[in-house]
């Protein structure tokens, strides 16, 4: 199963830079996994948050393929622990040709977004940053994979 990560807008913090960075290496010696970044929307100051959340949709959807397993990270998703997670990454590697995780923009998701989408997981009741979620979804991805795995990274 091949896993990716599609953000809207690049990751502009250099340090949570390269601690995505050095977990996206990680996660790749346990499964085949990407990150790829769509361009943020120029001029958005004459859009509403409806108008951008649209267009942003339509260019999230282009990345879609038919087949793929299209996760959310929402605020209203699923919230799991850590193992939880794990068994549910485990899960997804036996059904799952191409797994993606979607991080979208400051303003959520387009209607058409949230209606393709197979699920929604929520990292935390918090709210985080977008440039935070991002570390905190490969961090988790990589913890996923060494519980998968047996190795000593997670403690419970």
């Amino acid at each position: 199963m091949k896993t990716e990560l599609l953000l809207v807008g690049r990751t502009t913090d250099k340090h949570f830079l390269a601690a995505i960075e050095d977990y996206a290496e990680r996660i790749s010696h346990y499964m085949p996994f990407s990150i790829n970044v769509i361009a943020e929307l120029k001029n958005t100051k004459n859009l509403s948050a409806e108008q951008q959340k649209q267009a942003e949709g339509e260019l999230i959807m282009k990345h879609f393929h038919p087949g793929d397993t299209v996760v959310l990270l929402d605020e209203h998703g699923k919230e799991m622990r850590s193992v939880e997670f794990a068994h549910w990454l485990e899960q997804k590697r036996n059904t799952a040709r191409r797994l993606l995780f979607v991080i979208g923009g400051p303003y959520g998701f387009s209607p058409a977004v949230y209606a393709r989408a197979n699920e929604q997981v929520s990292l935390s009741k918090m709210t985080f940053s977008h440039q935070m979620v991002r570390l905190i979804v490969t961090e988790q991805i990589y913890r996923a994979c060494t519980i998968i795995r047996g190795e000593p990274y997670h403690h419970e």
